[in-house]
Parts: structure tokens; C-alpha cells; sequence
């Protein structure tokens, strides 16, 4: 008897706690009171002020890549974070992935290897690594604080957090995690990833940096998007991704255009949690609540939203190849004529996706300016990622995925364009490398992706085998995730003015490799379908838009009509 109690009581320790009740260390100090803290045990924190200024209060819900995170409910002074050391965490949900909201204080990346325990008994292993707090990367950063509190008086240094994910065994229930032992390791919050279960996505686009807008004071934005899938219902995902401050929509409306801001019915609020409105915390993301509403296939919706503040900076899409429609004084958002509408933007800010329920998931294609659809016709939806889905909606043959443009004018494989903090003017984005958690694996239901890019490194002097060597990342870590993974050849552009002949070498040794490949699971040889056969180092003419870089209208959709579908 002594025996078998004594393993119980081992087996009562041992039992699977919430992660609140593991905190062991104190990030968040208050800007008076700096001494109330030891985040890196050196005697430096977080600033309270600054978290507060974000929109990360105690106990704020936080969705980031998909997935709802709760900031801790501790005051500054108290525990808000554990040190990852073996620790059993009891965690709950079905989903695609776990996600941590962790940083480093090791100076350098810290991590180690951890185990997920499901309802059946069974286990999986997972790797966690959290890049450091005042040295990792503000590219994937959720977010950046502007200052550091120590003992001898605050630091103008910018101290980041991170949103990581990790993969589960699909469809299998999760019961609890064991952490890794990870010097340097903290954990503030862990959670299963829901956000894309049950969900196709049929409109998206990728958020290229954060930049200088209106100002807007008291505006409704009117935005017209494509969709891919329909479905009978229909939520809205806005993204506040690279901001330094939270924002408010005050009000939010669909509808199916007619023409220009018109609508062709009455615009039907979206809410959020019930409410309204939503204020969105800085690096965070807001989906609408499911609403009863019939999205057609391949066809034009407005996503209206009523800004009641002043928005001077905002994450945006620069090439949107669409007009959209910002509105005189007011909330606008309900008015079902284009009236009040008196201005035209070419940008997307804020809006990020459109989900349709139901449905067989979705198909991403993660490009540069040739996917974003630059030089094809505006308004006219003839992005070769459009005519691919409207491919798809006219057949049988393979299911009709969404189709979900992750194509950022100027973006780059393995170099940020963008720095991933702070107002700027680049609006090419950070790196497929740096973008491809947010951008391919947090889509909702993401089957297959598509990855065409390297035009930009290679004609900015990076060379074809550190092209190579990025997209073989972005294959293996889609692979890690069980999505599909496929790889376009890249276009010839002689003519261009950065084309030159040393460029087209490189250009061909990375083609060479995608053809040659084994790293993805298929390839799409677009280089073979718009060259010109009689000089393959350039666009065919009739394919050409006229600047040697990009495709018309015309090759855009022989890319498209290339593409066998089975592949997907």
C-alpha cells in the first residue's frame, strides 16, 4: 500500500496544470517601478506603459496567425510567464497547430524539443525555438515595444515578442504539453490553433508593410475584393499586422457590388463577438463572427468599414490592381449607394481575408508582383490566381479549392524589403522565409501552396544558391505542416534593365534545380509557357506587357491555363 500511494501521489504531482498557475518569472515592471521586474535576470522588463499603449492589457484576448491567445491577467510586479523547463501544461482543443506566445533571453534563439499528449493517449513530438527579446528578428515579431526598463533608467531599445506555432496530429484532440528544457525559454500563453477549421478561404492578400495614409478621421473605407469559393456563409478577417498602435473599426458591412461603391443590395453588418465594432491590438488580427450570408463564387464583394478615429499609418497592400472607395464624414458602412463615396484608393489597408464555410480549403499562391497581378488590366480580376480559380469553378475534375493571392509587388525569398517595424515607404514586404507562417500556413484550411518568387533576389545581386537553399526551407516546412508544396519556374526578362546576362545564368541554375527538384512535390514550368523559344532568355512578345518583366493580360492567362489541376 505504501508503494501504490506513493506513486499516486507522484502520479497527483505530476498531473497537467493550466499555465497560469507554472509562472515562475516577472516580465512586466511599471515605468516608475523598474525594479519590480527580472524578465532576463539581469534586471530588465517590459514596460507596462508600453504593453498598454499596444492594446495589450491584462487578460486581452490577442488573435496572431490565427490563433486566440490570452495576454496574461497579472498585474506589473507579478508572475506573468513561465520558464520553460519540462513543465506540464494542460492545454485543450482540435485544430492545425500550437501556438505559443514566447521570446528568448538567452541573447541568441532558444528552444529544445517538447511532447503533445492527446485525448486518446497518444504523443507527438514538437520542436519550440523563440527568437531573443532584444535581438531576434522584428520581421516575424507580433510585436515590438519601443523601450526597455532596467534598474539604471529606461532604454529607447526596442523589445520583441513572438507568436510561434508548432504542428499537432490533425483531427486528434489535444489533453496536455510538456514544455521543453530550454535555458532562456518564456512562455506568457499557449493555446490550439481553431481559427481555420471548417473554413475555405476565398479572398486574401498579404499585408507588404506598414505605411503613411489619409490621415483618416472619421472615414469609411470601402474596398471591392474578388472571391475564389463561395460558400453559404461568411467571415472577415482584419489584420493589424507590423502596427505600433491598436485600431478601431467602428462598424462593418458586406455586400455584393453592383458597379464602382454601389451596392446591389443593402450591405448587411458584420459583428464581432457580438458587438459592432472591434478595436484591434497592435500585431493583432480580428475576425467577424460566422454571419448567414450566400458569398457566390468568382464574383465582386464590398467590405465597407467605418474608421471613427484618426488613422495616419496602416498595414497595407500597395497593389491592389483595383479601385476602391473612401467615403466623406461618417459611418458610412450601411449606405447601400455609392453617394457618399468621393474618393478612389488603389491600396488595401487593413482588410486581410475573406472565409466561406465548408468547402475543401484553400490553395496559396506566395509570389512577387507577378501573382499581385501588376501590369494586368485594373478592375478586371485577370491576376493569373483569378483566372486559375475561375479554372477551378468550371470543372469537376478536382475539388474547387479556394484560391488565396499571397503575391507582394517586389517581394523577395530570403531578403526583407520591408523591415517588418516602423512607418516606411517599402511596401515589398519581409521575406517569403519570414512570411510564410503568417501567409501560408495560417490561411484557413490550406491544402496545397504555390511558391513563385526569386525574380527580385536574383536581380538584386543574390545568387541562385542562396535562392535554392530558401525555397528548399519553404518546402520542408511546408511539408512539416502536411500542405502540398509546389514550385513555378521563374520568367525570363531580358530586355529589363537589372536583367542582365549574369542575371539569366543564375536564373537558369535556379530553374535547373526546381525541374530537377525532389524538394517539392510538383512543378509548375511557367518559364517554359511565356519564353520565347527562339530567345529563352526573354518574355515571348505577345506575352509581354511591355516592360520585359512582367506578363500582360494575355500571358497572365496562359500561366493560369497551364497549370494541370490535378497538381492541386
Amino acid at each position: 500500500m505504501p508503494a501504490v500511494s506513493a506513486r499516486a501521489a507522484e502520479e497527483r504531482r505530476a498531473a497537467p496544470v493550466q499555465l497560469e498557475r507554472l509562472f515562475d518569472n516577472i516580465a512586466v515592471s511599471d515605468d516608475g517601478r523598474p525594479a519590480q521586474a527580472d524578465f532576463d535576470g539581469a534586471g530588465a522588463s517590459l514596460s507596462a506603459r508600453d504593453l498598454a499603449a499596444a492594446g495589450w492589457t491584462p487578460g486581452r484576448g490577442l488573435t496572431v496567425q490565427g490563433a486566440r491567445l490570452t495576454w496574461p491577467r497579472r498585474q506589473p510586479g507579478e508572475p506573468d510567464n513561465v520558464r520553460a523547463a519540462g513543465q506540464d501544461v494542460r492545454v485543450t482543443g482540435r485544430g492545425d497547430a500550437l501556438a505559443f506566445l514566447v521570446a528568448g533571453t538567452a541573447g541568441t534563439e532558444t528552444g529544445g524539443p517538447g511532447v503533445i499528449t492527446y485525448t486518446n493517449g497518444t504523443r507527438s513530438g514538437y520542436r519550440l525555438t523563440a527568437p531573443d527579446w532584444r535581438t531576434g528578428p522584428l520581421a516575424t515579431k507580433a510585436v515590438a515595444l519601443p523601450h526597455i526598463n532596467t534598474p539604471g533608467g529606461q532604454l529607447a531599445e526596442r523589445a520583441r515578442l513572438y507568436v510561434v506555432t508548432v504542428p499537432l496530429v490533425p483531427g486528434r484532440p489535444v489533453a496536455s504539453i510538456r514544455l521543453p528544457h530550454a535555458a532562456g525559454l518564456h512562455v506568457f500563453a499557449v493555446s490550439v490553433r481553431t481559427a481555420t477549421r471548417g473554413w475555405t478561404g476565398s479572398w486574401t492578400t498579404s499585408t507588404g508593410g506598414y505605411t503613411a495614409v489619409g490621415p483618416w478621421t472619421d472615414r469609411t473605407l470601402r474596398l471591392v475584393v474578388h472571391t475564389s469559393a463561395g460558400g453559404p456563409r461568411v467571415r472577415v478577417r482584419f489584420d493589424n499586422t507590423f502596427a505600433a498602435a491598436p485600431v478601431r473599426i467602428g462598424s462593418a458591412t458586406l455586400a455584393v457590388q453592383a458597379s464602382g461603391a454601389a451596392a446591389r443590395e443593402a450591405p448587411v453588418p458584420l459583428s464581432f463577438g457580438g458587438a459592432g465594432g472591434v478595436e484591434i491590438p497592435a500585431g493583432a488580427q480580428a475576425y467577424s463572427d460566422p454571419l448567414d450570408f450566400a458569398v457566390p463564387a468568382d464574383t465582386n464583394l464590398l467590405v465597407s468599414f467605418h474608421l471613427p478615429g484618426t488613422v495616419t499609418a496602416a498595414p497595407v497592400h500597395r497593389l491592389a490592381q483595383q479601385r476602391s472607395y473612401v467615403s466623406e464624414p461618417g459611418d458610412h458602412a450601411a449606405d447601400g449607394s455609392a453617394g457618399a463615396y468621393t474618393s478612389q484608393i488603389t491600396s488595401r489597408p487593413l482588410l486581410a481575408g475573406v472565409d466561406v464555410s465548408g468547402g475543401p480549403g484553400s490553395v496559396v499562391l506566395l509570389g512577387d508582383s507577378i501573382t499581385d497581378g501588376d501590369k494586368s488590366t485594373v478592375d478586371a480580376n485577370r491576376r493569373w490566381p483569378d483566372v486559375l480559380a475561375g479554372r477551378l469553378q468550371k470543372q469537376t475534375t478536382v475539388p474547387r479549392y479556394g484560391v488565396l493571392n499571397q503575391g507582394i509587388s517586389g517581394n523577395r525569398v530570403v531578403t526583407d524589403r520591408y523591415p517588418g517595424e516602423g512607418v516606411s515607404t517599402d511596401t515589398a514586404g519581409v521575406s517569403a522565409l519570414h512570411r510564410f507562417d503568417r501567409d501560408v500556413l495560417a490561411q484557413p484550411s490550406a491544402r496545397t501552396a504555390v511558391v513563385f518568387e526569386g525574380v527580385n533576389d536574383l536581380r538584386w545581386d543574390t545568387s541562385a544558391e542562396q535562392v535554392i537553399a530558401g525555397l528548399r526551407e519553404l518546402a520542408a516546412r511546408g511539408h512539416a505542416r502536411g500542405v502540398r508544396m509546389l514550385a513555378a519556374t521563374i520568367l525570363p526578362c531580358e530586355g529589363e534593365a537589372r536583367c542582365t546576362d549574369a542575371v539569366d545564368a543564375e536564373r537558369v541554375a535556379v530553374n535547373e534545380w526546381i525541374r530537377d527538384g525532389g524538394a517539392f512535390d510538383g512543378v509548375l514550368d511557367f518559364d517554359a509557357v511565356v519564353r520565347d523559344p527562339g530567345r529563352p532568355s526573354r518574355i515571348l512578345p505577345v506575352y509581354d506587357s511591355g516592360d520585359h518583366l512582367h506578363p500582360g493580360d494575355a500571358g497572365l492567362a496562359a500561366l493560369a491555363d497551364s497549370v494541370d489541376l490535378r497538381l492541386l
